[in-house]
């Protein structure tokens, strides 16, 4: 495979065309009375026309044929992907999956799509307010099939398996250690490399933003030069046996059939494009004298709410770095959060759960379910010498926080048969070190 390119910067204005077309971008104007090399210009709007100019997204595609030219769409087999958060009662819980199986291609051929399976999720995607979050099982490339999703952004992070990404706007690569967001109404089509598995935060209403930075000041977390946009790549080619094209709307999917294939679009250019991030990348902040700064100083991407410092989720992951803080336990303190948050491990094994807590798996802790380091955890990190030290070296656990809510699905409790229901027994042995008559030493 041909190293691809690709240009940078997060939320930039930019231009791409297909070298094959030189030219191929009207110049001075969008949407000419004939367009060079005969192509049609089509708009992809990611936000309200009249939104203010900050927060204005939209792109042009300049296409061999619109993607209007398809038959009506149908309704196809939804799998276990859902937005149904009343299957099952409320589970206030804490919640760990075991890594989620991988369908073998003996077992039965499953691409991207046959293998996405929702977890957990709140908010509804006909109001625009929500998120939801899904797995990614699959062994098998989508072959003349693309997907887009009507509903909202997916943030989608690989965790086994590389990801070869086509979209309208070109080709991305993506590794497991890297994200990429494909955002409302991009078509896009996944072919993988063997056993592939991953998981998918979707954003229904708001797209990602970088957060603000207040006190850091200009620099830090993650910088927008590293954010990669595809460049412009086209086929031009007739499907006779038909080209599927599959919507997600209203949380269902649909099918519907055209005679060439979607990624037709010489060149483009705009500020609303799929993207993708390596987490090697972030610069990372951390406390250097006592206590813990929180976990927020690790936010990748935000999606704001409308409440100020709210948001409808955040994206933070816990990347290796040093710890150095004095007097302080370490590890992750305690916490009853009034945010939901899901976690996912890519790979290594996460500092405050060094067993239990496994890559390809998850967890989740509800608004206000109590969670923290288990017990040997606890007992060792009393004990332990406050001298610098590498923290999670090797390891990428990840957080999906969400001010919202979330129910987990009938698939994620019951049918992927994945749940550990001896999750509690984790803090089980903690004991009391109360020590009424305790005095603090004397100096």
């Amino acid at each position: 495979m041909a190293e691809l390119k690709y240009l940078s910067g997060f939320g930039n204005e930019l231009t791409s065309e297909d070298p094959r077309c030189p030219g191929a971008l009207p110049q001075g104007q969008n949407n000419p009375q004939v367009c060079p090399y005969g192509l049609y210009a089509e708009q992809l709007s990611g936000s309200a026309f009249t939104c203010p100019r900050a927060t204005n997204k939209r792109s042009w595609l300049y296409r061999i044929l619109p993607s209007v030219c398809h038959k009506p769409f149908e309704p196809i087999d939804q799998g276990y992907l859902t937005h149904n958060w009343d299957e099952v009662e409320p589970n206030p819980n804490q919640m760990r999956w075991k890594p989620f199986n991988i369908p073998t291609a003996s077992q039965k051929k499953t691409d991207f799509v046959m293998g996405l399976q929702t977890l957990c999720g709140a908010g509804d995607v006909k109001s625009h307010n929500g998120v939801a979050v899904h797995v990614y099982t699959c062994n098998t490339s989508m072959l003349d099939k693309c997907l887009y999703n009507s509903d909202g952004d997916f943030l989608i992070v690989p965790q086994q398996g590389k990801l070869l990404i086509t979209t309208e706007f070109g080709k991305l690569l993506v590794k497991p250690n890297e994200i990429c967001v494909i955002q409302q109404g991009m078509r896009f089509s996944v072919e993988v490399f063997g056993e592939t598995r991953g998981y998918i935060l979707e954003l229904f209403g708001v797209h990602f933003e970088l957060p603000d930075l207040g006190p850091i000041g200009a620099n830090g977390l993650a910088n927008p030069r590293d954010f990669l946009v595809p460049t412009a790549w086209y086929e031009d080619c007739q499907v006779p046996s038909g080209y599927t094209i599959i919507s997600k709307f209203q949380g269902k999917l649909f099918a519907a059939q055209q005679h060439f294939s979607p990624f037709n679009v010489v060149a483009w250019h705009g500020n609303y494009t799929p993207y993708k991030y390596n987490l090697e990348n972030f610069m990372v902040i951390n406390c250097v004298a006592f206590d813990h700064a929180d976990p927020s100083i690790f936010t990748v991407l935000t999606a704001k709410s409308t409440r100020p410092g709210v948001a409808i989720a955040d994206f933070v992951i816990f990347p290796p770095r040093w710890g150095v803080a004095d007097h302080t336990f370490r590890p992750p303190y305690y916490h009853r959060n009034c945010m939901s948050e899901f976690m996912g491990l890519i790979k290594g094994h996460y500092e405050a759960k060094e067993e239990g807590f496994q890559s390809g798996g998850a967890s989740l802790h509800s608004i206000m379910t109590p969670h923290g380091p288990d017990a040997s955890c606890f007992e060792k990190s009393i004990k332990a010498r406050l001298e610098p030290q590498r923290v999670a070296d090797g390891t990428m656990a990840f957080m999906f926080e969400s001010s919202l809510s979330m129910a987990a699905t009938s698939w994620g409790l019951e049918i992927c048969n994945r749940l550990d229901k001896t999750y509690h027994e984790c803090w089980e042995p903690l004991k009391s070190h109360f020590n009424p008559n305790w005095r603090p030493s004397s100096k």
